[in-house]
């Protein structure tokens, strides 16, 4: 396991660095990032994807968490924020909150790999999004090289082995096992694998619940891995981008920002 996924002030800075630096200004060409926006972001962890926006001084900077420590880090990261009336935290399922309103931009980054249900969840969040609102979406095809998340494992050679989470499920947990990795640790990844998510069925989650593809990216070195390796981000090649199911195991991350379609009268 890395350094970071132990220390979560690391990792709020780290979502600080990518979100300042290329989500925003990915967002400002479709929505401009203005202080007279609200935010809503799922699975927020400790709060380093909202800072940003707090920042800009967004009027209403809403987070939603299922990881209750989570919550309690963000709120002490961020307590001396100028901005901190603006921003309400909630240790909560966001299935169990229809009442939060509505909003201008809602964010998830490295959370749909990991929702159960993923049709149901944007259906659902369908009821957040003002007239016009946008939603930013940023995740890994489950079948990039490491989008089982294996850098998680304790094990260093497996922690850098690209792909081997594309095994059936009995040999995946059949080498976790033999690496001797914790119990726990492997249900864990084994839950991601049963909810990765292919580019092909993210797409048609969005045409059965009526969103529209406002702007799409294919990195096949994402953003985030500029503050994680020293790495520059790069796009994905363009004959594999168009390639379907074999870009998805040459890319590490795919940028989406989709709105509601218009009703037809």
């Amino acid at each position: 396991m890395q350094e970071r996924h132990k220390d979560r002030k690391r990792y709020f800075n780290e979502q600080i660095t990518t979100v300042e630096k290329y989500v925003i200004p990915y967002i400002n060409e479709v929505i401009e990032v203005t202080p007279e926006l609200s935010v809503l972001e799922i699975g927020c962890g400790e709060g380093g994807n909202l800072k940003p926006f707090l920042d800009i001084g967004c009027k209403r900077v809403v987070g939603v968490d299922l990881s209750e420590k989570k919550i309690i880090n963000a709120r002490e990261y961020l307590a001396d924020h100028p901005h901190n009336d603006n921003l309400e935290l909630f240790f909560k399922d966001i299935y169990d909150m229809d009442d939060l309103g509505q909003f201008d931009l809602i964010i998830t980054r490295d959370v749909l790999e990991h929702i159960h249900g993923q049709e149901r969840f944007m259906e659902f969040m369908k009821g957040f999004l003002k007239p016009g609102g946008k939603f930013f979406q940023g995740f890994p095809p489950w079948q990039n090289p490491f989008g089982g998340h294996q850098q998680m494992c304790n094990s260093k050679f497996l922690s850098k082995l690209p792909y081997f989470h594309l095994m059936p499920m009995f040999m995946y947990k059949g080498v976790l096992k033999l690496f001797k990795e914790h119990p726990g640790d492997i249900e864990d990844l084994a839950e991601i694998k049963e909810t990765g998510i292919s580019i092909e069925r993210f797409e048609r989650i969005l045409k059965k619940s009526s969103y529209k593809k406002d702007k799409r990216t294919f990195y096949f070195i994402q953003p985030n891995y500029e503050v994680k390796f020293g790495l520059k981000p790069r796009k994905q090649w363009k004959l594999f981008s168009w390639i379907p199911w074999v870009r998805n195991f040459t890319m590490t991350a795919a940028y989406y920002i989709v709105s509601l379609e218009e009703e037809k009268v």
